[in-house]
C-alpha cells in the first residue's frame, strides 16, 4: 500500500467510508434502516450521512421490516441501489418472505434478464446481556438460500471492500457484522476497492494445524495462533468470510499441509456451516486428515442474558488453542496451563473489552 494511502480505520469507520463513497459515486444508492440517522448512527457506521446527502437518500425506517424490504426490492427493480440496515439480524426474520421468495429468486425467475441490486447489512453476535433474541447469527440459514450472497467480514479492510462489492453486485447480498468487531483497527486504503464476495483468505500461515473460522472467531483464532507460536506450534488461520458461495478450497489446501483441522463459528453447532465444511473435507481430502475435524461453536440452546451463564456459552481463543493442543497430542500440564493463563480473559465475557462500552 502506498505511504499516502496508509492509515488505520476502525471497522465502523471503514463501513461508514464505504457507504459515503458509494453514495458519492452513484446517485442511485440510498441507505435506509431503523435508527440510521439517529445520533448513535448504528455504531457510527452512518454518522453524518443524512446531513451530507439529505433525507431523500438516507432514510429512517418504520417498524415494518417486511413491508420496507418489499419497497426496497421494488426500488431496486427500478434501478435504485438500496442499502437496508438491520440493527439486529433478528429483525431480518420479519422480512424472510421478501428476501427468500422474491429477492433471491428474481434473477432466475425472469431468465437472468432482471436484477435486484439490493444490499442488506445486519448486526450479529453477543454483548451486554443481549440475550436469546438479540445475540443470534443466522448466516447458515441465509446461506441455504440459492441466490443470496452471504458474507461476514472480520476486519476493517474486508468490511469496506465487501460493502462496496455488495453495493455494486447486481443481485442481493447480505453483509453480517459482528458487533464486537466495530472497534478493531487495520490499514484501509482511501480509494474505493472491492473484496471478492466468494473467496476465503489465509489470514496466517502455519504448518502444524489449521483453524478455519467465521467473523469474530477469526480474531480469536489469530489470538490462539499467537499464543501457540510461543510454544513452537505454527497454526494456519483461514478466514472463511463468505458463507454463500462457500469457498472451502483454501481449507483443503491447508489441511493437505497440516493434517489437522479446527473449525470455529459464531453460531450454534447443529446444522451449521461447520458441518458442511467438515463434510466437504472428509469427501475431498479424507486421506490428508490425521484425525477427525473438531468443531467449536455455540451450544444448541437460546443464549442467556445473565452474565454468569453467558460466560459458559461463548467459545474464545483459549478453546481454540486447547482444541489444537489436543489434536496435536500436547499433554504437558505446564504448557497447557501456560496457554490458559495467556489466553483467558477476565470476566464478564459478555463484553469484548472493558474499555469498549458500545452504544447497544
Amino acid at each position: 500500500m502506498p505511504r499516502a494511502e496508509r492509515r488505520n480505520l476502525t471497522f465502523s469507520e471503514a463501513l461508514r467510508e464505504a457507504t459515503e463513497q458509494c453514495l458519492s459515486s452513484d446517485p442511485r444508492v440510498v441507505v435506509l434502516g431503523e435508527g440510521v440517522p439517529d445520533y448513535k448512527a448504528v455504531f457510527g457506521t452512518t454518522l453524518g450521512l443524512r446531513e451530507q446527502f439529505g433525507s431523500r437518500r438516507v432514510l429512517d425506517m418504520p417498524l415494518a421490516e417486511n413491508g420496507m424490504t418489499g419497497i426496497a426490492m421494488g426500488a431496486s427493480l427500478l434501478g435504485i441501489k438500496p442499502v437496508l440496515v438491520h440493527q439486529r439480524i433478528d429483525f431480518a426474520l420479519l422480512s424472510m418472505d421478501q428476501l427468500i421468495n422474491n429477492a433471491a429468486k428474481w434473477h432466475f425467475l425472469f431468465g437472468e434478464k432482471a436484477n435486484v441490486p439490493f444490499t442488506i447489512r445486519a448486526l450479529v453476535g453477543r454483548g451486554w446481556g443481549q440475550g436469546p433474541q438479540h445475540s443470534q447469527s443466522f448466516h447458515a440459514m441465509f446461506a441455504h438460500v440459492p441466490g443470496l450472497k452471504v458474507v461476514l467480514p472480520s476486519n476493517p479492510y474486508d468490511a469496506k471492500g465487501m460493502l462496496i462489492a455488495a453495493v455494486r453486485d447486481p443481485n442481493p447480498v447480505i453483509l453480517l457484522e459482528h458487533r464486537w468487531l466495530y472497534g478493531f483497527k487495520s490499514e484501509v486504503p482511501r480509494k474505493m476497492y472491492e473484496v471478492p464476495l466468494d473467496k476465503a483468505r489465509c489470514a496466517r500461515a502455519g504448518r502444524h494445524c489449521t483453524i478455519a473460522a467465521f467473523s469474530l472467531m477469526t480474531v480469536e483464532a489469530l489470538r490462539a495462533a499467537e499464543a501457540l507460536a510461543e510454544i513452537g506450534v505454527e497454526i494456519e488461520v483461514i478466514d472463511l468470510r463468505c458463507a454463500n458461495p462457500l469457498d472451502t478450497a483454501p481449507v483443503a489446501r491447508s489441511i493437505r499441509k497440516t493434517g489437522y483441522l479446527v473449525l470455529a463459528d459464531i453460531a450454534s453447532k447443529t446444522a451449521g456451516l461447520l458441518a458442511e465444511i467438515s463434510s466437504r473435507m472428509v469427501e475431498s481430502d479424507f486421506k490428508a486428515l490425521r484425525k477427525p475435524p473438531v468443531r467449536i461453536a455455540l451450544p444448541d440452546h437460546p443464549l442467556p442474558t445473565t452474565r454468569g451463564i453467558a460466560d459458559l456459552c461463548y467459545p474464545e481463543a483459549v478453546d481454540l488453542a486447547m482444541a489444537c493442543a489436543k489434536l496435536l497430542d500436547i499433554k504437558s500440564s505446564r504448557v497447557l496451563r501456560r496457554l490458559r493463563q495467556r489466553l483467558l480473559r477476565p470476566k464478564p465475557l459478555d463484553v469484548p473489552s472493558f474499555d469498549f462500552k458500545g452504544p447497544f
